[in-house]
């Protein structure tokens, strides 16, 4: 059926100058996108704390947001700027120990393999059947790992500055965040009406997706940043250097399917061993995988319904996704995002099995 042209052109008007000040509206946030993000991202995460001070408080949201909003800062300012400086300066030391070590040659060489029978016979039968001689794989290894290092510790700062952001983000950050736990409640309420569903599909589906989101955060990226702390302990235990530097690649590798955590610390094991430091080696082992490993299993039950479950996998693939594509922020981002979509596809499909059948 035709529309009046009495009806189009105000209809196209307005869907145009919608469009433009859309636009006009992303430009302009455009530059703040990462702080935005994190402080919706923290207000959702601290809404039950916020809950909870506000029923302390006789109902006081805005005295609840301060409290909260000073306690971010806090944090902010505190343990994470440690963490930044700890680990700038222990990468920069870890790269000068390689590469003082390479040129001196007083690192342990790949030729003391040797020692060990079974590796051994696998070197000599691979110098016999190739060109390659166990010289190059050393040199190979030392100029990999010097490069990797560097790449790290040049990176490393530029990691810490976007994943707080500039001084003014910062602020934006902190004083959206304030507004966030003050309002949030309404904003979605006001954000649900726009959504066509009845009020019993909009309530199950925020239910779903909160479940999701914070099965996310809490299951997978804290039982990752748990278990990289444990692994940075047990570095600082036996005193390999670097703990907090190989503690931030251990709760990185936790989100990688089967393997996890175990791809930092077994090596730390293996250069335990080969240093003679047998004791030590057998410590990290049996560290990673008692303690280590059962973090898994404890943390993730805690805050994972069995309604939210999410595997590794599309937690993995956020988080390399979603670092290539948003920068630090992704590593959150990135899984929270590949998981509310598959809880979208899950939620609409568990509406249309409960869509009553009409007979033909």
């Amino acid at each position: 059926m035709t529309q009046p042209r009495s009806e189009f052109y105000p209809r196209v008007f307005a869907l145009a100058t919608a469009v433009i000040l859309g636009v006009a509206v992303f430009r302009i946030l455009q530059p703040f996108i990462g702080p935005i993000l994190w402080s919706v991202l923290l207000a959702f995460l601290l809404y039950p704390v916020n809950q909870a001070l506000r029923r302390a408080l006789k109902g006081s949201r805005a005295a609840a947001a301060m409290l909260l909003t000073l306690g971010v800062i806090l944090v902010l300012i505190g343990p994470a700027s440690f963490l930044a400086v700890a680990f700038t300066r222990q990468a920069t030391d870890l790269v000068a120990r390689l590469q003082a070590a390479a040129g001196e040659y007083h690192m342990v060489r790949l030729s003391d393999l040797l020692r060990v029978p079974v590796i051994d016979r696998v070197i000599r039968w691979a110098e016999s059947v190739t060109p390659i001689t166990a010289d190059q794989i050393e040199g190979w290894f030392v100029n990999a790992a010097k490069t990797l290092l560097g790449l790290l510790v040049s990176s490393s700062g530029a990691i810490v500055v976007e994943a707080l952001g500039t001084l003014v983000g910062l602020i934006v950050m902190i004083f959206l965040l304030f507004f966030f736990l003050r309002d949030g409640e309404e904003m979605v309420r006001r954000a649900l009406v726009l959504i066509p569903l009845d009020a019993e599909r909009q309530a199950h589906l925020v239910q779903h997706l909160s479940a999701v989101t914070r099965a996310v955060v809490f299951g997978s990226l804290l039982t990752a940043l748990v278990q990289g702390t444990l692994v940075g302990i047990a570095f600082a235990l036996v005193r390999l250097p670097s703990p907090v530097v190989f503690g931030g690649l251990a709760a990185l590798a936790a989100l990688v399917p089967l393997a996890g955590s175990a791809l930092v610390w077994a090596p730390g094991a293996g250069v335990l061993a080969f240093h003679g430091r047998w004791g030590a080696a057998i410590f990290v082992v049996l560290w990673g995988v008692i303690v280590i490993s059962s973090a898994d299993n404890i943390i993730r039950p805690l805050f994972i319904s069995g309604r939210a479950r999410i595997t590794t996998l599309p937690v993995f693939l956020g988080l390399a996704g979603g670092l290539s594509a948003f920068g630090p922020i992704g590593i959150v981002l990135g899984p929270v995002i590949v998981a509310l979509v598959l809880a979208l596809f899950r939620f609409a499909e568990e509406s249309l099995s409960r869509e009553p059948v009409t007979p033909g």
